[in-house]
């Protein structure tokens, strides 16, 4: 199993806001010399939103689709001294520490399911890992997905794992299903749902997910109030997924059936 190192930079240069995303996150430019899409740990899903992000990211590479590299991304307190916008300003100022970065994609466009291309194993692993990550964020009307160089890429999966929004009754979502598969932007194009499902089977086990999990910040599952530890945490993530990767062909069935 091939072990995950995800790089930390820090943010040098604030450049523009990216207002279509309702978290506002922004292009900067980190110490490596290259740009990054800054999500903040202080926007509305705060520390939860990158979690979603950086596992449901991580996992999509995993399966072998196309991902921009995700970083942890080192954010002072000079940015918000500096920014006129206030609204900016509050971000940036409950955004001191940790975030996530992803790679930015110059010209790269918003997929488009009118216009854009998706080949039918693509389109039927994305189907199948957002019903695994209960991603109830790839709809038509906000596709989360890039075309660039001619290819599907995947960039967005804050709105996964929505369990852990109230972890007292988290184990209540371990055997169900994904329902919401239905308003799926790609599940029109899924028509190879079964090859895509022996795929993952292959690439996706307790090991890989116990792999990405653990690197998951520690700061970042620490919040007042929570009623489980980070170890805790950690510990139900995996049981989640494996939980869910357990009932695949459950839920490839209830992708079938949708489409």
């Amino acid at each position: 199993m091939n072990k995950i190192d995800i790089r930390t930079v820090n943010v040098v240069q604030y450049l523009q806001p990216l207002r279509e995303g309702g978290s506002l996150p922004a292009i900067v430019k980190a110490d490596d010399g290259f740009l990054y899409v800054l999500k903040f740990r202080g926007a509305g899903q705060g520390k939860k939103a990158l979690i979603s992000e950086f596992i449901g990211g991580e996992l999509a590479r995993a399966i072998g689709l196309k991902v921009p590299e995700l970083v942890f991304m080192n954010l002072d307190d000079s940015f918000s001294k500096t920014e006129p916008d206030e609204e900016i300003q509050d971000l940036l100022k409950f955004s001191i520490g940790l975030n996530l970065g992803l790679h930015f994609l110059s010209s790269a466009i918003t997929y488009d399911p009118l216009v854009s291309t998706a080949d039918a194993l693509t389109a039927s692993k994305v189907v199948i890992l957002d019903s695994l990550i209960s991603n109830i964020d790839r709809t038509a009307k906000n596709t989360n997905l890039l075309n660039w160089n001619n290819e599907l890429w995947v960039i967005d999966n804050g709105a996964s794992f929505y369990f852990h929004h109230n972890w007292t009754t988290w184990k209540n979502h371990l055997t169900r299903t994904f329902p919401l598969i239905k308003d799926h932007v790609l599940l029109p194009k899924a028509t190879n749902l079964k090859k895509a499902s022996e795929e993952i089977k292959q690439l996706i086990n307790i090991d890989v997910i116990t792999e990405i999990v653990s690197n998951i910040p520690e700061d970042w599952l620490l919040s007042e109030g929570e009623v489980l530890t980070p170890d805790e945490m950690r510990a139900a993530y995996i049981q989640f997924l494996n939980a869910k990767l357990s009932m695949i062909d459950e839920l490839v069935k209830e992708a079938e059936d949708a489409r």
